[in-house]
């Protein structure tokens, strides 16, 4: 079986990926959330002219030239306005954020003034429209403050709530299924013995993909044999999840059980073996039956945690709605030492950032790139990224890199 380009794979995956609906949240929920509909607001904001700093509102024309002095006839405080009329020879004390009494223009701050009881001297001569912030000024009722597709940050919510919103409409999130195989793995903290493995993987592919938006649950670790396994593939498919992961059993060895269980219990496997480094036995398909993306994982927690970067990441974010490519989202870089040529397989190096030259990051691959090595995983700042076939490259040329930053 040849093997599948990784933007090939990746645009086949993205071809099946459909929102899945929304549903309305209370906006204390909604941090991290994908708008399904716009927000629009609900009130003018400012919703009067208000002052931009504490002083005295005034008429400009009363304080073209100085020193003037004013009456002062009240004041205009945030939530409490003056109720009356700035007249002619006339002033009102006003505070950053207050209403603008009527009659009013200008604002003098309130360090370029003298008092003497309620005569108020000016020292610096008065503009119209000076520190005033215009009703509407940041928007108005009935527009659109964030459009669908867009997903909440933390000063987005602060946007939302100066509209006068409480509620928004959002991509319902995607219900992502993991099931661990193999008769080797054990949970952390059980004590594990020489010849058994620590299931890592998992909790790095989880997190990838909360902070994608998805709601993960972990039904497990299989053992290695078929019953089982089609047993758990078939409780993962029925149990209402939008994409089932699997990790280990992904290669065709007499123990790789996961591509024939899929099979059995009718998901159609649309790629199986991509021409990457590492994770090429990664695979992908979908239940014809319950309409679940199914992605099966290498074991390797390497290989694992950069298929589900490359792969899994992109499809929870198409499930929301997003707008995704149909290629890794890379950025340019310089090496800081020299690379090797590149054989067929798209080749994801882990890879250190020491600097910057020329405006863009400088980065160095580790020494040792086996795919088990979860310490330099850790270590690394970026992927760096070798294309199919690409000659060797000396220190200071141009490359690319994937971020890692989860």
């Amino acid at each position: 079986m040849a093997l599948i380009p990784v933007e090939e794979a990746l645009a086949l995956l993205l071809s099946t990926a459909a929102p899945l609906g929304s549903e309305t949240v209370l906006l204390e929920q909604a941090d991290g959330r994908v708008l399904a509909a716009p927000v629009i607001a609900r009130r003018t904001t400012p919703g009067a002219d208000v002052s931009a700093m504490d002083g005295y509102a005034l008429r400009a024309l009363d304080a073209s030239s100085v020193p003037a002095t004013l009456e002062l006839i009240g004041e205009s405080a945030a939530g409490r306005p003056y109720a009356g009329r700035v007249a002619p020879g006339t002033t009102v004390r006003i505070f950053t954020g207050a209403v603008l009494p009527e009659g009013a223009d200008s604002i003098i701050i309130q360090e370029d003034t003298r008092r003497e009881g309620n005569a108020i001297t000016l020292t610096e001569a008065a503009t119209p429209g000076r520190h005033i912030r215009r009703a509407g000024g940041d928007f108005a009722a009935g527009e659109v403050l964030l459009a669908p597709g867009h997903r909440l940050r933390a000063r987005d919510l602060a946007l939302v709530a100066a509209g006068d919103v409480d509620t928004v409409s959002v991509a319902r999130r995607p219900r992502v299924a993991m099931l661990s195989t193999g008769d080797e793995l054990v949970r952390p903290g059980t004590g594990a013995a020489a010849h058994q493995v620590i299931v890592s993987n998992l909790y790095s592919v989880a997190a990838l993909a909360r902070a994608a938006g998805a709601e993960v649950t972990d039904l497990g670790i299989l053992p290695d044999t078929m019953e089982a396994t089609q047993a758990g593939v078939r409780a993962a498919l029925d149990g209402g999840f939008d994409v089932l992961v699997t990790t280990g059993g992904a290669s065709v060895g007499d123990h790789d059980l996961i591509a024939p269980a899929l099979t059995a219990q009718g998901v159609d496997l649309a790629v199986h073996r991509i021409a990457l480094r590492p994770g090429k036995p990664l695979m992908f398909g979908r239940s014809a039956a319950t309409r679940t993306q199914v992605l099966g994982l290498p074991g390797n927690p390497v290989s694992a945690h950069v298929c589900a970067l490359l792969f899994l990441v992109p499809l929870i974010k198409a499930l929301q709605g997003l707008e995704v490519p149909a290629h890794p989202e890379l950025e340019p870089a310089r090496l800081a030492g020299d690379v090797k040529a590149n054989e067929q397989r798209m080749d994801f190096q882990r890879a250190e950032i020491v600097g910057h030259a020329e405006g863009v990051p400088l980065v160095r691959a580790l020494p040792v790139q086996d795919s088990s090595m979860l310490r330099n995983l850790a270590r690394a700042d970026v992927l760096l990224v070798r294309r199919p076939h690409a000659p060797a490259a000396a220190a200071g040329e141009m490359c690319e890199i994937l971020r890692l930053e989860d």
